[in-house]
């Protein structure tokens, strides 16, 4: 398959260039409390890019699986989608433009096989604090992009920062002409055929809370490519879901509805995206569930919105369609993402599960959409009530225009798309906070924070039993969420136990110390750690005086005496034998 080859050529290519291939990390970020889902390649590298020393060395390549919900409303159409996969390369405080840049351009044109006619390039024009890149464009010429076909652009374009401070530089975009047309001979960025295929980000600056910008002792380069995008390109084609990526999968959903994929393109495309994202989502080893916040939110609204358009279509929803999809998207990503064999009837009892409670929605959704029409004043129904629909029982719109239309009623279509735009403003606004990611995330009381969870495992192993495990943490300046494996919710004397525990090793000032070594040695000296398929053979690992030693990517205070005193605030269920606690530093 198009997408296998990609990947190992990709792999093997940087690794020959010095690159050490490092394992995906899971989709749900362990040590980023900014955002839901790791939604780029460079996220869980973050502590490394700031400096810490990666146990590999300074030149890293991988395969990224990311989640990726800003362009949610934007599925179903042809280049978009939630769930995919990133190529990355890494050079931390090693290699720089020349080398990134030569590099990209030969794994394109040399083992790719692409054009040189058919790409395009921008780099940064330059502000009043920020030099022009010429460095960036003057390599582009001499490898034989033609100056034409270099464009400068602002900050907006060619200018990568993760939230308001922080590592943050100049990068370089190719764009690859993905059209019969012939090819122009100057790029024109507004011009949608050119598609972008990969950025090169040149971490060199730092940017200040006042908003001066300094030079970075170390350079790196973060780097990525699109699966996806790469292969509908690799295969001439304008649809990525018309590649070899989607073929059987869409073929099969086709065969199960009463349509075709010319006349529904769009549900076809959302059912193919939304299952697969929620079977990588569901194997995640964090045990997520669907639920009404975070993670669990998300994994619900994609499996009904898939479960929705499946009825559109005519997909007899009683029939397995969903576990028969899911069963082919884990057999195909299986010898990646090991875990999707691991957790393979979670996955598949969440999706029928949901479907399940789904199913019973919509029938009470019938039910109050038949009570809604014999309290109507005349034949129209207003945006109110179709918005309830569309919020309380997830009606779409379209479903409840046609029970309408069949009662002879018209729908304030119009009042109802401004509703639902003002709700999808506040939704962003909220979940703008939770998708930053990046680089600003680690102050002070994060880290904090961060050495906290690792103690407050260490006392529940005393106190609950041996066999409690972290199952996953959310970490603000203001607060933990720490989840772990428990059957039974605490009792009010397990609770205080735990917490003066984790006091009493806080006053025992204990020194956090590191070390680097190999992952079989540090599971044998009785290093614990969440997901040890996402290490690599070499690992970090904190040990936190003789109470807790866990493999960990940071970032740790130096010694405990820095925490101040730590207050347990809530326990509760967190999904079936998973609790969760919230708690505080004062």
């Amino acid at each position: 398959m198009q997408e296998v080859n990609l990947k190992e050529k990709y792999l093997k290519f940087f690794e020959s260039k010095g690159h050490k291939i490092i394992p995906s990390a899971p989709l749900i970020p362990e040590n980023d409390p900014t955002c839901l889902f790791n939604s780029a390649g460079m996220q869980p590298l973050v502590p490394y890019l700031k400096g810490q020393p990666h146990p590999l060395g300074t030149r890293l390549t991988d395969v990224q699986k990311c989640v990726r919900l800003t362009d949610l409303d934007e599925i179903g159409d042809k280049t978009h989608h939630t769930f995919f996969e990133m190529l990355g390369n890494w050079s931390l405080g090693d290699y720089f433009k020349k080398e990134a840049i030569s590099w990209s351009f030969e794994f394109l044109t040399k083992v790719l096989n692409i054009p040189v006619e058919k790409l395009a390039v921008t780099v940064f024009e330059g502000d009043e604090t920020i030099p022009k890149d010429e460095e960036a464009a003057n390599i582009w010429k001499s490898l034989g992009i033609p100056e034409e076909r270099i464009s400068y652009l602002d900050k907006d374009n060619n200018f990568w920062i993760a939230g308001e401070e922080g590592p943050c530089g100049t990068d370089t975009e190719i764009f690859y002409w993905r059209s019969n047309d012939p090819v122009p001979k100057k790029h024109d960025p507004k011009d949608e055929r050119w598609v972008e295929i990969w950025n090169n980000v040149f971490m060199q600056y730092e940017k200040h809370p006042d908003g001066t910008i300094t030079n970075l002792p170390k350079k790196n380069v973060d780097t990525g490519m699109g699966v996806e995008r790469t292969v509908a390109i690799l295969e001439g084609v304008d649809d990525n879901y018309l590649t070899s990526i989607w073929k059987d999968i869409i073929d099969n959903i086709v065969k199960m509805s009463q349509t075709t994929y010319e006349e529904n393109p769009k549900s076809i495309r959302i059912i193919a995206d939304h299952i697969r994202t929620a079977v990588f989502i569901a194997a995640d080893d964090s045990g997520i569930k669907p639920s009404n916040t975070d993670q669990g939110y998300i994994l619900r609204r994609l499996i009904r919105r898939m479960i929705r358009h499946a009825k559109k279509i005519g997909i007899d929803l009683e029939s397995g369609f969903e576990r028969t999809l899911a069963e082919m998207i884990i057999e195909k990503y299986k010898d990646y993402y090991p875990e999707l064999t691991k957790n393979k009837e979670v996955v598949l009892d969440v999706l029928t599960n949901e479907l399940k409670k789904f199913n019973r929605t919509l029938e009470k959704g019938l039910k109050e959409f038949e009570k809604m029409v014999t309290h109507l004043q005349g034949n129209r129904m207003d945006k109110d009530l179709a918005f309830k629909l569309y919020d309380t029982y997830g009606f779409p719109l379209e479903l409840t225009v046609e029970l309408a239309h069949e009662k002879g009623i018209e729908v304030d279509e119009e009042g109802f798309a401004q509703k639902f735009k003002e709700h999808q403003e506040k939704s962003r606004a909220g979940s703008e906070q939770k998708f930053k990611g990046g680089l600003s995330g680690n102050g002070e009381m994060e880290t904090k924070y961060h050495t906290a969870t690792h103690l407050l495992n260490a006392a529940l192993k005393i106190v609950v039993n041996k066999d409690v495990h972290q199952k996953g943490s959310n970490i603000t300046p203001e607060r933990m969420r720490f989840d772990f494996t428990c059957d039974h919710k605490l009792t009010e004397e397990e609770k205080k136990k735990a917490e003066d525990l984790v006091n009493e090793w806080i006053k025992e000032a204990l020194p956090v110390t590191v070390e680097e070594m190999k992952k079989e040695d540090a599971l044998k000296s009785g290093a614990e750690c969440m997901f040890i398929e996402k290490y690599p053979d070499m690992v970090t690992v904190y040990s936190i005086g003789n109470v807790s030693k866990e493999l960990c990517g940071g970032p740790h205070v130096k010694n405990t005496s820095e925490l101040g005193h730590f207050v347990i605030k809530k326990e509760e269920a967190s999904s079936a034998g998973v609790r969760r606690i919230k708690a505080i530093l004062k």
